[in-house]
């Protein structure tokens, strides 16, 4: 004997955190930060053959004080790196970003001086895309992963301590550089 018998038919239970997470999810305005090739491929995302519309997406905000999601696509070359931070500090708190391709994840094939080896050494990044360009359909999946991420995300003092928990155990992690890869 739950409260769930006691309501009448048709009432909806819930948390607050749940019902702020799915209303979240489904309104992220992303901000378009397209630098090379992979953005092709975002750019196609809002065409009527994937139609980002259908998770409330449509409007690709031009300005960082209204968008809360920033999908970087495309390597980030070491002038326009301040940008991107810039760009990022700009952005109205929750914040999410997708690393789209290759490059903008690991630099991809540009391993010299004047790329940045990973967008994750500037900002925070949530989601990563792998693929040179990556397809839209695969750009469609880290949406839905990034959106089952924001409605499960916790709210207030919740909130707080994850990303300190998150923050901090990036700082014990060892760097990507010091990682040996399978033929080391």
């Amino acid at each position: 004997m739950g409260i769930e018998e006691k309501l009448p038919a048709g009432f909806l239970l819930t948390s607050v955190e749940k019902l702020a997470g799915y209303m979240r999810k489904s309104s992220v305005w992303p901000a378009t930060f397209g630098l090379a090739c992979c953005a092709i491929e975002m750019m196609a995302v809002g065409g009527p053959d994937f139609d980002i519309a259908r998770f409330g997406m449509e409007r690709f905000s031009a300005t960082p004080r209204q968008a809360d999601l920033m999908i970087v696509a495309g390597r980030v070359s070491q002038k326009m790196a301040p940008v991107v931070r810039q760009v990022y500090d700009q952005m109205p708190e929750p914040k999410w970003v997708i690393s789209m391709g290759v490059c903008a994840s690991s630099g991809g094939m540009f391993n010299n001086y004047a790329i940045v080896q990973g967008v994750d050494h500037i900002i925070p990044v949530d989601v990563y895309l792998p693929g040179c360009p990556p397809r839209p359909e695969m750009l469609l999946n880290a949406i839905i992963t990034l959106h089952e991420q924001i409605q499960n995300a916790p709210l207030g003092v919740n909130r707080e301590n994850a990303a300190r928990a998150a923050e901090a155990a990036a700082l014990v992690a060892t760097p990507t550089s010091q990682m040996k890869g399978l033929l080391a």
